[in-house]
């Protein structure tokens, strides 16, 4: 691909945003940008559920993750970003990508990924889903419910990541 571009993917939580995002920029030879709650938890040695229980009273912890990631896609020559926010935020991006899941299949997603139990981590997404979506739109007016305007909407429910990829990279090669 001669044409370095910058492709931002979104979704909410088990619908493929980080696999997909690998195998996109893998197969594109484009930087892999994947800057999220969870990488902020491992550097401050605590959960994922702390951050979160934390990022509900303190903005800090969304914006440190968005400045960071915006700073590595906008100082890659050409980049796949894969977070909540991608498509709202990367403006600059030649492609937009949302991919989406029913409920059930993100939380089986999450389990298989993760372990644990499907009725407590669909519990768990559903209510991180709601407070994500109001952080968003407190801080900064974007309803991640919202994603009409995307260049590519991809169902995931019986999609495997390659496939899904795959229907990234064929709808990016027409954008050359």
């Amino acid at each position: 691909m001669d044409k370095k571009l910058k492709i931002a993917v979104s979704g909410k939580s088990g619908c493929g945003n980080t696999t997909v995002s690998r195998i996109v920029a893998e197969k594109l030879h484009l930087a892999f940008i994947n800057f999220t709650f969870r990488s902020l938890a491992a550097e401050k040695h605590i959960s994922l559920k702390e951050v979160l229980d934390r990022a509900a009273k303190d903005d800090w912890w969304d914006r440190e993750v968005d400045i960071r990631q915006l700073a590595l896609a906008r100082q890659a020559e050409g980049c796949v970003l894969g977070s909540r926010l991608a498509i709202w935020m990367l403006e600059e991006a030649d492609l937009k990508v949302y991919l989406r899941a029913r409920p059930e299949t993100r939380a089986a997603r999450i389990v298989k990924r993760e372990g644990g139990d499907s009725g407590e981590t669909t519990a768990f997404t559903l209510e991180r889903d709601r407070q994500d979506r109001e952080r968003y739109i407190k801080l900064y007016g974007i309803d991640n419910d919202d994603y009409g305007f995307a260049g590519l909407i991809l169902d995931t429910d019986s999609m495997d990541p390659e496939e899904i990829a795959h229907a990234i990279i064929r709808k990016a090669n027409q954008r050359i």
